[in-house]
C-alpha cells in the first residue's frame, strides 16, 4: 500500500437522515445519535443533507441546532443546501444562530440551481415570484454579504422601545470563513474560489473535461485554488461513498457488496443530459479501501474528507462503518482522532 505524502488532517461523514413516514422522530433521533457516535469516535466534522419534500432531514438547519446541544466538539454541515429554496437573508439569520449556539462549530455547505422538479412546486414555492426568481450565483453572494456583516437594511436605531441592526444578528464573526461551495462542474468550482469559499467535492462531477472520474475531479481542485486568495491551503473536502468491512458480519458484507455492484452501471460513462459522471462506491477492508484512494487522483489533492454513508442502510450497519472508518480506515490514511 502506498504511503501519503501527508496525512488525512480532518475526517468526517455525512448522512441523508432517513426516516418512516408514518413516525418520523425515530429516524431524526437515529440521526442526532449518529453525530453523537461521530463525537465519541474522534470524528472532525458531520454533515448532513437536504432532501426536500422526501423521507430524510429537510430542515438540516434544526437538526444540527439540537446536534449542537448534543455535541460539545464536532463540527456540523450541511452538504449542501440548495439555494433555490432559500431565501438568503433569513438562512443567514438561522446559520448564524445556529453557529453562535454550536459554539462556532457550524461549517454551511450551499449549492444553485433550480428545485428539483421545478415545474410541479414553483407555485407553492414561490406563489408569486417564480419567475422572476436568481437561481444563479448571486443568491450565493447575497448569503455571503449576509453572513460576513453587509448591511440587509437601510435603518438601524432605536424606534420607541425597540433597537435595530441594519446587518443579520446575531452576527457570528468567524462563520463566513466556514462557508463551503458544493461544486460539481469546472465553472462552479473557479467560482467558488474566485469568491474565497471552501469546496466541497463529493460523488458526482459533470463530463467536461474527460470521462475519468478521478482527473476530471482533481482537474476542479486545481481550478479552485488556483483561483482561491489562498491559493493551495484553501480548503477541499472530498465526499465518496466508503464502506469498509472489517468488522461486517458475512450478511452486511454481502449486502453492501450488492448495493455497490447495482450501482456500478452508472459509473461506466457519463449520465443524462448533463453528462454526470458517478464515482464507484467504494466497499472492502479499510487496508484495501485506503490503496485505493492512495491511487485516486482527487484523493491525492485534500487532506479533508466526508466520506457518504449509503442512503438506504440501517442504524446498525451505520454505526458499524462509522466504527470501521474511525478506528481502522482512518488510521491507515494516516488520521488521528480528534480529542
Amino acid at each position: 500500500m502506498p504511503l501519503p505524502s501527508e496525512p488525512l488532517r480532518k475526517l468526517g461523514f455525512l448522512t441523508i437522515g432517513l426516516f418512516d413516514r408514518a413516525d418520523p422522530r425515530p429516524g431524526h433521533e437515529a440521526t442526532l445519535a449518529l453525530f453523537e457516535l461521530g463525537e465519541r469516535l474522534g470524528f472532525d466534522s458531520a454533515w448532513v443533507r437536504h432532501r426536500h419534500l422526501q423521507y430524510g432531514i429537510s430542515s438540516p438547519v434544526a437538526v444540527l441546532a439540537a446536534a449542537s446541544q448534543r455535541t460539545r466538539r464536532i463540527e456540523l454541515g450541511t452538504a449542501v443546501t440548495p439555494m433555490g429554496w432559500e431565501n438568503p437573508l433569513r438562512l443567514a439569520e438561522d446559520l448564524a444562530t445556529v453557529d453562535v449556539l454550536s459554539g462556532g462549530r457550524l461549517n454551511p455547505g450551499v449549492s444553485t440551481g433550480l428545485p428539483m422538479h421545478w415545474d410541479g412546486v414553483k407555485d407553492a414555492l414561490y406563489p408569486h415570484t417564480a419567475e422572476a426568481e436568481d437561481f444563479g450565483h448571486g443568491r450565493v453572494r447575497g448569503l455571503l454579504d449576509f453572513v460576513r456583516g453587509e448591511a440587509a437594511s437601510d435603518f438601524a436605531g432605536t424606534e420607541g422601545i425597540e433597537e435595530f441592526s441594519d446587518r443579520v444578528q446575531p452576527h457570528a464573526p468567524g462563520l463566513a470563513a466556514r462557508m463551503w461551495y458544493g461544486a460539481g462542474s469546472l465553472g462552479s468550482a473557479r467560482w467558488a474560489g474566485e469568491n474565497g469559499m471552501n469546496l466541497l467535492t463529493s460523488s458526482v462531477v459533470k463530463a467536461e473535461q474527460g470521462e475519468d472520474f478521478a482527473e476530471v475531479q482533481r482537474s476542479h481542485i486545481r481550478a479552485f485554488r488556483e483561483l482561491h486568495p489562498d491559493g493551495g491551503r484553501a480548503r477541499v473536502s472530498q465526499g465518496l461513498v466508503v464502506i469498509p468491512t472489517d468488522s461486517a458480519t458475512a450478511a452486511q458484507r454481502a449486502r453492501y457488496e450488492e448495493y455497490a455492484r447495482s450501482r456500478l452501471p452508472r459509473t461506466t460513462a457519463p449520465q443524462g443530459p448533463a453528462r454526470l459522471l458517478f464515482a464507484p462506491d467504494l466497499v472492502g477492508s479499510s487496508a484495501e479501501i485506503a490503496e485505493r484512494l492512495y491511487a485516486h487522483a482527487g484523493f491525492r489533492e485534500v487532506d479533508e474528507v466526508a466520506f457518504a454513508l449509503p442512503f438506504t442502510f440501517g442504524h446498525d450497519d451505520y454505526v458499524q462503518i462509522l466504527t470501521d472508518i474511525a478506528t481502522r480506515l482512518g488510521p491507515a490514511l494516516g488520521w488521528k482522532p480528534a480529542g
